[in-house]
């Protein structure tokens, strides 16, 4: 075999596993909206043996989509996902990112041993905090309030971490020139830092966004009344003790998935280049 035809052979190769790795990640989805598009009925009777007809519905129908907001309001959850979300990544990316900052520019007693507190912080699995940390949330009175779910999710330690890395690798110059110039460091961080951080909070937003879109624990916990649960509580919600609306949670997972896609598709290049930042000089 020549050298061209085991380059060939090799290139086919590596175009058969990447076609394999899309089809094996599109697939959930396919099947999700598949089987969100079906009756329960419909659902079950061509599942098993498993054919074409188990993907492909035999009468496509929303009604599914329909009874979710209508019957079970769906759309609540939904917004209360999104009141969560939004709060938290406006003050989580502002409080985590004067941290960084903060841990880049100034020198302080304990710098290094808060520094590795914020390493070790999200190390720790959620689990291990979560029965003290709702005792605090309820002697301050934040359970079942929005508050509850948004105070302790605001200061993350990766977020900071991510930050951190991402002012390492602005020129010292530029803050030194502002302070020649009489700016205040309130001022340099709102207008130097900031302007040319738009990859870094942009990532951090999504990544603060993730976090509270598929976070299920914490509000399980906190919110106790419907008026404020969020939308993977919502969900859990279609699975009872005698039956579970498999239709139901498939159409809301879909429109779960739909939301943070369409998302994160428009910034996916500002979250590469936020990723990406300080893995050299780290």
């Amino acid at each position: 075999m020549t050298l061209r035809q085991k380059a060939s052979v090799k290139k086919a190769a590596i175009y058969v596993v990447l076609i394999f790795m899309t089809v094996a990640s599109i697939f959930p989805i396919l099947f999700c909206l598949s089987a969100s598009l079906r009756t329960q009925d419909d659902l079950f009777r061509n599942m098993f043996p498993f054919s074409i007809k188990s993907l492909i519905p035999v009468a496509p129908t929303i009604q599914n989509y329909i009874i979710i907001f209508t019957d079970y309001a769906f759309w609540r959850p939904i917004m209360n996902t999104l009141i969560v979300t939004i709060a938290t990544i406006i003050f989580g990316c502002l409080l985590n990112s004067m941290a960084g900052f903060a841990f880049t520019c100034f020198d302080f007693k304990g710098k290094k041993v808060l520094y590795s507190l914020v390493l070790i912080s999200f190390m720790v699995p959620f689990e291990a905090i979560a029965i003290p940390l709702y005792s605090v949330a309820n002697s301050l009175h934040m359970v079942d309030t929005y508050a509850g779910m948004i105070i302790p999710a605001i200061a993350d330690g990766l977020v900071t971490f991510l930050f951190i890395q991402f002012f390492k690798d602005i020129p010292p110059s530029l803050v030194e020139a502002a302070r020649v110039d009489g700016a205040k460091w309130p001022v340099i961080f709102a207008k130097v830092i900031m302007p040319i951080s738009i990859p870094v909070f942009v990532t951090a937003g999504l990544m603060i966004f993730m976090n509270q879109w598929n976070s299920y624990m914490w509000p399980l916990l906190v919110a106790r009344s419907k008026e404020i649960r969020t939308i993977q509580i919502a969900i859990s919600q279609f699975s009872g003790e005698r039956s579970i609306q498999w239709t139901y949670i498939y159409a809301s997972s879909m429109i779960s998935a739909i939301i943070p896609i369409c998302l994160f598709l428009p910034f996916q290049k500002y979250f590469v280049e936020g990723i990406t930042a300080g893995s050299v000089k780290g």
